[in-house]
């Protein structure tokens, strides 16, 4: 089982790692260490034949699965449809969903959870292009 681990914080940035993903194992959340406080972000992997042991829904939160390696069925109530790793799958709330691995390859996957219809400026229409001398 992996661990997310803060690698360095800051006043206005926390930077962290759950490891190798090809390693990864488990299920592990960031929200909490990472100090987030408009998104639940999660990374999973799923053996072969593993499904999340549970259907679930949310009352106000959408979900977005990216998947990062395996191939796999996704179900949003009663629709069922093959995911692989570049599928990225959106599903609203007040449904059920669940995901299984079918692969021999585990399926690992980042999950973000964000309040639906919350998303109000994005891209260029939230950000400002600064001037700052690069360090990097």
């Amino acid at each position: 089982m992996s661990d997310v681990k803060i690698l360095n914080r800051g006043e206005k940035f926390a930077h962290a790692s759950v490891g190798t993903i090809r390693g990864f194992d488990g299920k592990q959340f960031a929200k909490d260490v990472m100090g987030a406080s408009s998104c639940e972000i999660s990374v999973g992997t799923l053996t072969e034949g593993a499904s999340v042991p549970f259907f679930h829904s949310h009352k106000e939160n959408e979900e977005n699965y990216i998947i990062l390696s395996g191939v796999g069925r996704f179900q949003v109530n009663n629709e069922v449809f093959d995911i692989a790793e570049g599928s990225i799958v959106r599903v609203s709330t007040d449904c059920d969903r669940n995901l299984k691995c079918t692969s021999v390859e585990p399926m690992t996957y980042i999950c973000i959870q964000a309040k639906e219809s919350s998303l109000g400026c994005y891209t260029m229409t939230d950000a400002e292009i600064t001037e700052r001398e690069s360090l990097l």
